[in-house]
């Protein structure tokens, strides 16, 4: 990504940037960039230097049966481990119509919430659903659609001006970008077509964004949305592409349970790769979704 000039200084490349969005980068956006990429860097070194072995230790623990095996599964298992040993088998390939479902976090102490760095997860998360067919990227979507011809006329580009009039553009240290003006703002909704048009000639590129589509399995083994790619998968709904790519990132212990037991170690691992094959969206509500 092309760099631009702060002084003698040049904006470094943004944690999440995107060659998209070069145009909008800004050189006030400096010192917010740096910080974001100190924070990655330390959080990805301490990752690779501490917790990945450390993950890789207790799951090889666990995979021998090993004193301690127990209460590595109790915990829920390293996530990371786990996604290196089932690899592909992780990923599921669903129509993006009927994943409507995700995890409402909202609302809920994060002290409830189940742990990111495990595998299995406990608790209520998946009786507590939202319906992404409301969002505010399936909205956000659908308007820049909508206005395509005249994007001035859309929700978002009023949304952006009211922030750029009262003094306070909205900005991304996470790419680098300021809208401080209505022609940054026209673009920066530009590049989101640009986006879908892209999909709508080469289909789904799993590698474009950050992550991969992140689900996670329900006690009744169906797929609930997590908070990773959501514009993209507003996108590939508007445009009734056939098929997308999802990465598990979680299951519930009672689904685990029900489909490794009897069985240790590996061969546990070997029935849950076969068991996801038969996972799919959750299209209905849940007794506990939020009014």
């Amino acid at each position: 990504m092309k760099s631009l000039l702060f002084g003698e200084r040049r904006l470094p490349t943004p944690p999440a940037g995107d060659p998209a969005f070069a145009p909008l980068e800004d050189r006030r956006m400096y010192w917010p960039v740096q910080r974001a990429r100190v924070q990655k860097a330390v959080k990805e070194g301490f990752q690779s230097s501490v917790g990945v072995p450390v993950e890789r230790g207790l799951l090889c623990l666990w995979q021998h049966a090993l004193p301690g095996a127990t209460w590595v599964e109790r915990i829920g298992l390293p996530r990371r481990a786990v996604e290196k040993s089932l690899g592909d088998s992780l990923v599921l390939h669903v129509d993006p119509k009927s994943l409507i479902r995700s995890i409402h976090w909202k609302g809920w102490s994060h002290k409830l919430r189940p742990s990111s760095s495990a595998f299995i997860w406990e608790g209520e998360w998946d009786l507590r659903r939202g319906d992404l067919r409301g969002s505010s990227r399936t909205r956000f979507i659908e308007d820049l659609a909508s206005h395509r011809e005249d994007l001035t006329q859309s929700q978002a580009f009023h949304k952006y001006l009211a922030l750029l009039k009262a003094g306070k553009p909205w900005s991304s240290h996470q790419q680098g970008i300021l809208l401080d003006s209505e022609a940054r703002i026209l673009t920066f909704l530009r590049v989101y077509l640009s986006f879908m048009d892209d999909m709508a000639a080469r289909g789904f590129d799993s590698t474009r964004g950050k992550d991969m589509l992140g689900v996670a399995v329900t006690r009744e083994g169906r797929l609930l949305k997590i908070n990773r790619g959501l514009h993209r998968l507003a996108m590939a709904q508007h445009l009734g592409l056939p098929s997308v790519p999802v990465m598990v990132k979680a299951v519930h212990r009672e689904w685990w349970e029900r489909v490794v037991q009897g069985s240790t170690g590996d061969v546990r691992l070997d029935r849950v790769r076969h068991a996801l094959r038969d996972c799919s969206p959750e299209i209905q509500a849940g007794p506990l979704d939020p009014v």
